[in-house]
């Protein structure tokens, strides 16, 4: 059956039917776009589906997105995406706004145990019988006019979205609703919070293993690239690839024929930037002693494997309980944190990251399991 799709190409069109959207309860949502040589992404399509007809938004003609926005941040509307942490990029870049509320069907996928991280194509099959065709993501989502195909991809992203939002909602308990909205919340409130570039060094793998000298030129190096990437709008590792990251600064090479050699030192980077990095390094390396970086905890041993399978045990009781996929329950992450809080005696407290739900239900039933160190 043909789905019924509107092109949206001018302002005052997606104005009037944004106000009609916001009496709505909830609408469907999709973006597609292109990433392949930018830091942000280009936002070459917008689907909005509300059950019974596909809207396909084009943001290469729309220039006033204010009305988009108070929709994405109006909370009488639930807003329903799958797996959405790239199409909320998109609607930061281009409106500046977050959908709020917002629910997530991969989550909600989970939350039902029919599947943890399901595809969007594999959730349609089980949930509505349908065969997807084969995905159009590879293909120029900025040509213009868009194939057939890609018109046909984007309509039914954006209807079969909407219904299976119908479907799903009655299979979820009023418990299950709202932790899928407080889920939603917690993503949307982590996107708003850019990564701080002074910050970026804490993510460098192993870094932990460099002295407070070293994280100086660390800390220093991982801000340019970040600085750098977004001022130039391209990848990170265009700009300078992760692996060099490390031994720049544990080395702390002097000069370009010793940079050229670092492990995974692009030639590009030698010739566009080798001299201002050899600057930020000698700059850097005599950072004073009493401002280097705090050295970063250690990864837990080994010997901390028996605990956090104790602690996982915990999320998979519960969720068998609930009825609810057990990879959704507490994150590994979330565990480490809890064990570092006072690892290996103790004594333990319940890390900020758990939140919610999951704090209210488990957190007294972790520290449990660690205070008897069972």
């Amino acid at each position: 059956m043909a789905i019924e799709t509107q092109w949206v190409r001018d302002d005052a069109h997606l104005a009037r039917l944004c106000a009609e959207w916001r009496q709505l309860p909830y609408v469907a949502m999709d973006t597609e776009f292109m990433r392949v040589d930018t830091f942000y992404p280009i936002a070459a399509l917008l689907q909005v589906g509300d059950g019974r007809c596909a809207y396909l938004i084009d943001p290469l003609t729309i220039t006033d997105w204010s009305a988009f926005a108070a929709l994405l941040e109006d909370q009488d509307v639930v807003k329903v995406l799958h797996a959405c942490s790239e199409d909320l990029e998109v609607f930061l870049r281009l409106t500046g706004s977050l959908p709020a509320p917002l629910f997530d069907t991969q989550l909600a996928a989970g939350y039902l145990n029919i599947g943890f991280s399901m595809g969007y194509s594999r959730l349609v099959q089980s949930v509505l019988g349908l065969e997807l065709p084969k995905g159009e993501t590879r293909s120029d989502w900025l040509q213009r006019p868009l194939s057939e195909m890609q018109v046909r991809y984007a309509a039914e992203d954006a209807q079969h979205l909407a219904e299976l939002y119908e479907a799903l909602l009655p299979r979820l308990d009023e418990n299950k609703r709202s932790w899928i909205l407080e889920d939603g919340a917690e993503l949307v409130a982590g996107f708003r919070c850019e990564l701080d570039p002074d910050e970026a060094y804490r993510d460098v793998k192993q870094a932990w293993r460099l002295k407070p000298q070293q994280l100086a030129v660390l800390k220093v190096l991982a801000a340019w690239r970040e600085r750098q990437a977004r001022a130039r709008n391209q990848p990170r590792n265009r700009v300078l690839r992760e692996h060099s990251l490390w031994p720049l600064a544990r080395t702390q090479p002097g000069d370009l024929l010793t940079l050229a050699r670092i492990e995974d030192m692009h030639p590009r980077t030698v010739r566009q930037d080798g001299e201002a990095l050899l600057a930020l390094i000698r700059e850097a390396a005599a950072t004073p002693a009493q401002d280097w970086p705090e050295p970063l905890p250690e990864p837990l041993p080994l010997e901390a494997s028996s605990r956090l399978k104790k602690l996982r045990a915990v999320g998979q009781r519960e969720g068998a309980a609930l009825g609810i996929a057990p990879e959704l329950m507490l994150r590994k992450k979330v565990l480490e944190a809890l064990l570092k809080t006072g690892y290996p005696d103790g004594p333990y407290h319940l890390p900020d990251s758990l939140r919610g739900w999951r704090r209210a239900r488990m957190g007294q039933a972790l520290l449990d399991v660690l205070e008897n160190k069972s």
